[in-house]
């Protein structure tokens, strides 16, 4: 089995094109030709997906629904992703989605045949035709694949959290600036008529002053009984890229815990449950209050963690002080199976759903059961003389749509990735405290700085392998 620390001659050519890109774009995509937002005479946006798993799976079916769309290229390390044990329910991997892609296009009279890759540098240097990515790979290689693909001129929707750790936000901020391409992240409730019904709601002070919010998920670690990462081995799945799935992790041998989607559990890799959930459950009351960078951040962990694994559970507060029209304002995060106290507001017999979030108001409550579904007021009486306000924030014809738009208009998505590279960064910094057992976070976002504490320093800023550093393609 190959050390990753030692980068391929393919790695390595790869970096120094990306390095070049700064000057002069590696790969020409089709709009380039005609300028900003021109499309092909087909009318028809080429992507390349990177990661299909399940969430890269489900990516591609809302992909295969829109007709001006074309999937070119299918990239993964894994041929096979058995997900019959998880929520997906399925078979993904590199050569099941890129069947399904050809048995889909063969029922619409085309007969098209997908690449296949196992690594995204090899896409990259061989696909001349695609416009833009999706990027639906394991945390840890969101933000170098995001970088790249921007650096090389190509649009790209990224998977949430969108990078790993808070430095990795803001080089892609500033990368997303720079270019001016079309972006998304894959938070989808954000282009949900219950998400933008709840921000105009809140905006128009439907239950007064809003001083607290508490949002919750069932999600939990997926392996209860671990207590740090797996010294033993597993045997490598059938013609599977287990370097290429490390990426900037350290090196270190197979085991069948890591993947696929138990990565999760596992710091190196993902961000437990509160970097799978938060770019969800948070987007409303960043989008509705404009959050910025909070003055504390303290997030326990319940369960047995350490500095390897996520807990099975957390609970905690993000503080966000006073401002000119906005009172001081308290976030609570809770997950696995974790909830806030009952409010007097609500009904005696109120039971709070499994994934749901609170806003309480000096007038009262509103509850949006599922994440982002419709807000619902209480107490009755409130609800009954409420009248909800016009609906000024423009309804989405869904969250892929929105990109493709974007890319064909030469505009910008509504969770574009500058506005998602904040949200994840309000996320990261929860992460950051479980990751310190349950530290306190004041944080110098100027900065970039946990203030008082220098442990902090290596969560910040990851150490990464040679052949993935992100500063090298900058």
């Amino acid at each position: 089995m190959k050390n990753p620390n030692t980068p391929s001659a393919g790695r390595r050519q790869f970096i120094r094109n990306t390095t070049a890109a700064v000057g002069g774009l590696v790969i020409l995509p089709r709009y380039v030709l005609g300028g900003k937002g021109y499309t092909a005479p087909s009318d028809k946006v080429n992507i390349g997906i990177v990661g299909a798993g399940g969430q890269g799976q489900s990516n591609v079916r809302n992909l295969l629904q829109l007709d001006d769309v074309q999937i070119t290229s299918v990239t993964d390390p894994g041929r096979y992703w058995d997900l019959n044990r998880f929520y997906y329910k399925s078979i993904a991997g590199r050569e099941p989605v890129s069947e399904m892609i050809e048995d889909h296009y063969r029922k619409k009279g085309r007969n098209k045949e997908v690449r296949q890759y196992k690594r995204f540098s090899e896409m990259m240097d061989r696909d001349k035709d695609i416009d833009a990515i999706l990027c639906a790979t394991p945390d840890h290689t969101h933000s170098f694949i995001t970088i790249a693909a921007l650096k090389a001129g190509l649009h790209v929707f990224c998977e949430k959290p969108m990078a790993h750790n808070i430095w990795e936000t803001r080089m892609v901020r500033k990368v997303v600036k720079e270019t001016g391409l079309a972006t998304q992240m894959g938070n989808v409730g954000h282009s949900r008529d219950g998400m933008r019904s709840l921000v105009e709601y809140l905006q128009d002070g439907a239950i007064g002053t809003v001083r607290e919010i508490h949002a919750w998920v069932p999600a939990g670690r997926w392996n209860p009984g671990i207590t740090g990462l797996p010294q033993n081995t597993s045997p490598l799945p059938y013609d599977f890229d287990w370097e290429e799935w490390l990426g900037p992790a350290p090196f270190r041998p197979y085991n069948d815990l890591f993947a696929p989607v138990t990565w999760r559990d596992f710091w190196i890799y993902g961000c437990g449950a509160l970097g799978d959930f938060g770019c969800h459950d948070m987007d409303a009351p960043f989008w509705a209050f404009d959050l910025s960078s909070p003055s504390e951040v303290q997030i326990y962990p319940s369960g047995q963690s350490n500095s390897e694994i996520a807990p099975y559970g957390e609970a905690g507060t993000y503080h966000f002080p006073e401002r000119k029209g906005q009172a001081a304002l308290k976030l609570h995060w809770y997950s696995g199976g974790l909830k806030p106290d009952w409010n007097p507001h609500l009904p005696p017999d109120y039971k709070f759903g499994g994934r749901s979030a609170m806003y309480v108001g000096d007038k009262g409550v509103i509850i949006t059961d599922g994440g982002d579904r419709f807000p619902q007021i209480f107490p009755e009486s409130l609800r009954q003389s409420y009248q909800p306000p016009v609906e000024r924030i423009p309804r989405s014809k869904g969250h892929h749509r929105d990109w493709v738009d974007a890319i064909k208009n030469g505009g910008q998505s509504s969770a574009n990735l500058d506005y998602g590279s904040r949200l994840t960064e309000l996320a990261l910094l929860g992460v950051m405290s479980l990751r310190l057992n349950g530290a306190r976070i004041h944080w110098d976002a100027k900065n970039m700085k946990a203030k008082g504490l220098p442990e902090a320093e290596s969560i910040v800023r990851e150490p990464s392998s040679e052949d993935w550093d992100i500063s090298k393609i900058m």
